[in-house]
């Protein structure tokens, strides 16, 4: 069920299903609430997920420019509105420092953290971006788009663009979620939204120092060949949290959450499983 609210002169867009303990599912950049699918389809199973489209990304559209400080005050009205006093979150690169910071703003009200592609010192060994890289990037998603997974499409163009840097393992289903949900999600972002990005990024973002006074569980997973944000920061954000399980999986990329799904969501519920407090239990 798709939810309208209010804020700050900002409709916030949020996907809500299931029922149960609260699960708030924070997506990157660029992308949406429908971006974080391969994990609502699956938690809403048995807990109630809340994905929103952040400030400035897919329907949640903005007027004026922003800063990122008003992503979290966003958060907690979404949390007001649904009346959730505490909630699990999990957070997919941006989604997963924005998450951190959540947690280190209203400590009462997350029981629990898992963040994927993400730092709280996020460092990038992504090569320089040139207009071949772009020019190609354009043409395999849009061919993407009209034939999705296309074998010939993903060898032609789909390798040679900047998808190589974002896949290891350029599946049929990975280049699925790019059409149905990555696409769409590019589409859709604001400028507002990347220069608030910009702006932070610009300021060597890093939260580090903070982390060890986030008392709840957290799970850190990364891929082996992220370019995005590198699983050497991960591992450094993993290191600094009090209660927290890192995995670092081999042959994947910044999209692995879309390359391995089986395998994150038995991972993340297992984990679940070991920390029953993280969903209320």
């Amino acid at each position: 069920m798709l939810h309208y609210i209010p804020q700050d002169g900002v409709r916030l867009a949020v996907q809500q299903a299931g029922a149960g303990y609260p699960i708030l599912c924070l997506h990157g950049h660029p992308g949406s609430g429908n971006s974080m699918s391969v994990f609502t389809r699956h938690l809403s199973q048995r807990f109630q997920t809340l994905a929103p489209d952040l400030r400035g990304y897919g329907q949640s559209t903005v007027t004026r420019s922003f800063k990122m400080a008003d992503h979290l005050d966003d958060l907690a009205a979404i949390l007001d509105h649904f009346q959730i006093s505490r909630c699990l979150v999990l957070g997919w690169s941006l989604g997963g420092i924005l998450a951190m910071e959540l947690a280190l703003r209203h400590p009462d009200r997350i029981s629990g953290l898992i963040l994927l592609g993400t730092a709280a010192r996020p460092r990038s060994s992504h090569p320089p971006v040139n207009w071949q890289d772009n020019l190609l990037t354009g043409i395999a998603s849009i061919i993407n788009k009209a034939n999705p997974g296309w074998d010939w499409n993903i060898e032609l163009f789909g390798k040679r663009s900047l998808y190589r840097y974002l896949l290891q393992q350029h599946t049929a289903t990975a280049y699925q979620y790019l059409a149905d949900e990555g696409m769409p999600a590019y589409l859709q972002t604001s400028r507002e939204a990347q220069q608030a990005l910009s702006t932070a990024l610009r300021s060597r973002y890093n939260r580090l120092a903070d982390l060890p006074t986030i008392a709840c569980p957290a799970l850190v997973l990364a891929g082996a060949d992220d370019r995005h944000i590198t699983p050497e920061s991960s591992w450094e954000t993993a290191q600094k949290l009090q209660q927290c399980e890192w995995q670092c999986y081999p042959n994947v990329a910044h999209l692995f959450p879309w390359e391995i799904p089986q395998q994150l969501l038995e991972d993340i519920d297992r984990w679940i499983a070991t920390f029953p407090s993280t969903v209320g239990s």
